[in-house]
């Protein structure tokens, strides 16, 4: 039976045949378009790209390297080309409320127009304004607003005299206006006689001056009412003489803006708000008798002041060629929403429309945002951000707060802009289904996940497409081509990443390494084709570079520091194995369990275990083992046994059940009292049937113990037991192929703990006649024996 269990060499791998490629070197092929094996999440992609319903956004879901990203770029670039290029987006001064932007779309490329025809015609204006006001026209007809008024002024100053005589009073003009002087004999006052006026006398006057005020109140209102007329006039004269040249521009714009109603409002509210500010485009109002500093704040204020007709210029798709496509790498608030810059001027901070800049979602509206979910999630309140954006269908920028300490005078809340876009979230299973649990508006904002898996089938197409991969990566990065030995060696070592004969990896970003590095060393030895050998030098000294903690491993097995036997026969004693890793590199190490049965009614305890320094999963293992002896031997006496189990020279957490049927092996040698080969390592969990279950890391725990016997002299009978389940994932490497060949290394594959225990004990385990007794001289009699005799022992003192 044992040679039925043994593996022929042709079992311990997956030959990628050369004389299946249909080409010399990859320089024969097609590049390839689009992605390998990727099926359900390229279909899922597709779907959820072209729906334009609300909430239809995509997580792609999947381990690094699988392309995810790679293929979210390539699809949307694909899908953008038949996409409308987006309207350009400007921010411009709200005059009827200042502290709130109003935001005006436009075509592609007109918004740069816009921006230059707005300014362009300020700065026009402020020179043909000022013009205007200097012309011969203007200051004749404003000299005649002037002299109409200076003759009615006159009239009631002199209608003021009249009455002011009456009382002895004279009203005179001054810097300060009209001021009263007493009369003395039908003259003006000097001060002298106004000095030495008596106290009677001066109280008359002032009687005299109240009464003279009171009786002429009204003839005052007509002069305040006559200056006020003569401002209101200036004032229309100076609109009139304006709106003759702001006419002309404003019906430019109107034409060629007129079909978007928004701009139109705008350029109506604009042009009012330039003749109302009329004064502030007349140059010859400046006065030239101003020192630097007031020259300066004059300056400062008329900057301030045409601020708002100025155009942010917020968003310009002058020259996208098609739909946008961002991917946004710090996807925090600012970078995401947009933000309000300030400046500081004197401690103070300040902003106004011209300070609002774009966010991701800004740039990308109109079609696509790639974001990855865990640097989305890392960065403080941008998750809740996004997720508000996409509800809301709008990007409404937040301003700054007070921050710093310093004082802020001026905040504006920008109008918001509607959202029209396709988000793309890349990130991991776990993460997926993290927040598809824990928060609601996740399923109602993501309802499609594309789920790219991490191998697919080894079939002759994705044979072939795995090629055409090598042959782009050839054509992008400027790679020596590679001939089919290369390739069909590529194909093996991806077979061995997916840790099956008929599948190929998905981690593509694995697999690149190892044609750049391949590159590398053909580039090393001038050779213009990256053959074989390249390929296997590039796997080798990737090995090599992660290997130290796996040699030094090696090194003390040699010296004898870690117990191992790899020779001869034990009782209650076996090799397990186990894999470790260092990140880019994992193998197998092998590890002594050893067993110590006894009398007692304590069942199975693991040391790791007493110690806690072994996890979950282990603990589940040693618990089944007591299930398959108590329903093999306990039937009809009690299970009167105590077992310790330990694992030599262990100082590390354990955790997992492959090692579960190795401990049973080393129980069942410890109770019969039979040796167990230790030249053959066992891994694979067991249940309570007894039946030997699939475990991870086949190729490396194998070759971790084939090194150890390599080390230590190959013998002939050394070996590894695995379970047959585990057969399909057998890629080993050449090495330990060809001692199996040579008859110098051997692996078995069993499904059941009977087959093994008859592997490593030389003996078969046994089978129950009808009786329930098993046959003389097996494993199972051996052990059932054994434990009546401790169940009698135990009875009998009890007795």
């Amino acid at each position: 039976m044992i040679d039925k269990l043994r593996l022929s060499p042709d079992q311990l791998s997956s030959i990628c045949r050369i004389e299946e490629l249909d080409f010399t070197t990859t320089e024969d092929l097609e590049p390839l378009k689009g992605i390998i094996g990727q099926e359900r999440a390229v279909e899922a992609l597709a779907f959820g790209l072209n729906i334009k319903k609300k909430g239809y956004n995509v997580y792609i879901s999947g381990i690094s390297g699988t392309g995810r990203s790679s293929y979210a770029n390539s699809i949307t670039e694909k899908m953008s080309e038949e996409m409308p290029i987006p309207d350009d987006w400007v921010y411009v001064y709200n005059f009827k409320n200042p502290d709130k932007p109003n935001a005006l779309n436009m075509e592609a490329g007109l918004g740069r127009q816009f921006k230059k025809d707005i300014e362009g015609m300020i700065d026009k204006l402020k020179n043909e304004i000022s013009l205007s006001f200097q012309s011969t026209e203007y200051e004749t007809l404003k000299t005649e607003v002037i002299r109409d008024f200076q003759q009615n002024n006159q009239r009631i100053i002199e209608e003021l005299n009249s009455k002011a005589k009456d009382y002895g009073f004279l009203f005179k003009e001054s810097e300060q206006g009209l001021v009263t002087i007493p009369l003395i004999e039908g003259r003006p006052m000097k001060q002298e006689e106004y000095t030495n006026l008596s106290q009677d006398q001066l109280e008359e006057l002032r009687e005299k001056s109240n009464q003279l005020n009171l009786d002429t109140l009204e003839i005052f209102n007509q002069l305040k009412t006559l200056e006020e007329d003569m401002r209101d006039r200036i004032k229309k004269l100076d609109e009139k003489t304006g709106y003759g040249v702001i006419s002309f521009f404003i019906q430019k714009l109107i034409k060629r803006y007129g079909h978007r109603d928004a701009i139109v409002e705008y350029i109506n509210q604009l042009e009012q708000d330039i003749v109302e500010h009329i004064s502030w485009f007349n140059r010859s109002q400046e006065s030239g008798n101003l020192d630097q500093q007031q020259l300066l704040l004059q300056v400062k204020l008329k900057e301030e002041f045409f601020t708002r007709y100025k155009v942010n210029l917020f968003i310009d798709n002058k020259e996208l060629k098609h739909a946008p496509i961002i991917n946004e790498t710090n996807p925090n608030i600012a970078n995401l929403l947009g933000f309000v810059e300030y400046r500081n001027e004197m401690g103070v901070l300040k902003t106004d429309f011209m300070q609002i800049k774009p966010g991701a979602l800004h740039m990308a509206n109109g079609g696509f945002l790639i974001l990855n979910i865990r640097e989305v999630l890392t960065q403080p309140h941008a998750w809740e951000t996004l997720k508000r954006a996409l509800k809301n269908s709008e990007i409404s920028i937040e301003s700054l707060n007070k921050t710093m300490g310093y004082i802020m005078t001026t905040s504006i809340k920008p109008e918001a802009i509607p959202l029209d876009i396709k988000v793309i979230l890349v990130g991991d299973p776990y993460l997926y289904r993290s927040l598809y649990e824990m928060d609601e508006d996740f399923k109602k904002l993501f309802k499609i996940m594309a789920d790219f898996d991490i191998e697919m089938e080894r079939d002759g197409e994705n044979v072939y497409r795995m090629a055409q991969f090598i042959t782009n990566h050839c054509e992008n990065q400027n790679l020596r081509h590679f001939d089919k030995a290369a390739v069909a060696r590529i194909i093996e070592y991806s077979s061995r990443l997916a840790d099956h004969q008929g599948k190929l990896s998905s981690r593509f970003s694995r697999i690149v390494e190892v044609l750049y590095e391949a590159d590398a060393w053909a580039e090393m030895a001038d050779d213009p084709i990256v053959s074989l050998k390249h390929i296997e030098k590039a796997i080798e000294e990737k090995i090599h570079r992660n290997s130290k903690y796996e040699e030094k491993l090696n090194d003390m097995i040699a010296e004898g520091d870690l117990l191992i036997d790899v020779d001869g026969s034990k009782i209650g004693q076996i090799n397990g194995l186990a894999v470790m890793g260092t990140g880019e590199h994992s193998f197998g190490k092998p590890s002594r369990i050893t067993v110590s049965t006894y009398r007692g009614k304590s069942g199975i305890i693991s040391i790791e275990r007493e110690i806690q320094r072994s996890g979950s999963i282990h603990h589940k293992g040693v618990l089944i083992l007591s299930g398959y002896l108590g329903s093999k031997f306990a039937q009809e006496n009690p299970l009167s046994l105590a077992v310790s189990i330990s694992f030599e020279q262990n100082y590390s957490i354990i955790d997992g059940d492959s090692a579960s049927s190795t401990e049973l092996y080393a129980i069942l040698s410890s109770i019969a009292e039979v040796p167990i080969k230790q030249y053959i390592a066992v891994t694979g969990s067991v249940n309570q049937k007894g039946e030997i279950q699939p475990i991870g890391g086949v190729n490396e725990k194998i070759e971790g113990f084939f090194d150890i016997c390599k080390l230590k002299g190959l013998t002939g009978q050394q070996g590894v037991m695995i379970p047959k389940q585990n057969v399909k994932n057998l890629m080993l490497k050449k090495e330990v192929i060809d001692a199996v060949k040579e008859h110098k290394f051997h692996i078995y594959s069993i499904g059941h703990v009977d087959e093994g225990i008859e592997i490593l004990t030389g003996i078969p385990a046994g089978v129950s006649g009808e009786n329930g007794e098993y046959p003389e001289g097996t494993i199972n009699y051996l052990v059932s024996q054994k434990l009546k005799r401790l169940a009698e022992n135990i009875k009998s003192k009890e007795d």
